[in-house]
């Protein structure tokens, strides 16, 4: 991972037009802390409208159904990665697709990274950020967050 860039920030939107992006997130279940020592949970969603705001200073946004299961660790969360999948993640993509937590949750491809957010492997480009405003709009959240460092690296095919 490196710190965003102007310059690396629009070569990763340029890799952005031809996939489908996934975010994760992780942060403590609602409600009181339990005995169980109140562990993370993490969640994932395919989002398919996710877009740059602005190059500079770089911020991107994307859409949650705000009644997905996964809302609620999305809403909690203060930090996110976004996944631009690569050519051959389609299995990926219905995973995240599905809006059900079973499925996303056993994903096998995670790999722990910064944030304790959960990553996904072999990925087009990856950019770990920290969420700046929510904004509900009609059954949904526009999310705007701030890029601080992007990764991945997978050459198109």
């Amino acid at each position: 991972m490196v710190p965003v860039d102007q310059e690396s920030f629009r070569e990763m939107l340029r890799r952005r037009a031809a996939t489908v992006a996934v975010v994760t997130a992780v942060a403590r279940p609602a409600g009181p802390p339990g005995r169980g020592g109140g562990g993370l949970v993490r969640a994932g969603v395919t989002a398919t409208s996710f877009t740059a705001v602005s190059v500079d200073p770089p911020l991107v946004s994307f859409c949650l159904d705000a009644a997905s299961a996964h809302a609620p660790v999305l809403a909690r969360a203060e930090h996110v990665a976004v996944h631009l999948l690569a050519t051959g993640q389609e299995d990926a993509a219905r995973t995240f697709a599905d809006g059900g937590v079973g499925r996303s949750v056993g994903y096998p491809e995670w790999v722990p990274g910064p944030f304790g957010l959960p990553l996904l492997s072999g990925v087009l480009a990856r950019l770990l950020c920290r969420v700046v405003h929510r904004l509900p709009i009609e059954g949904r959240t526009l999310v705007i967050a701030e890029p601080l460092a992007l990764g991945g690296g997978r050459t198109p095919a």
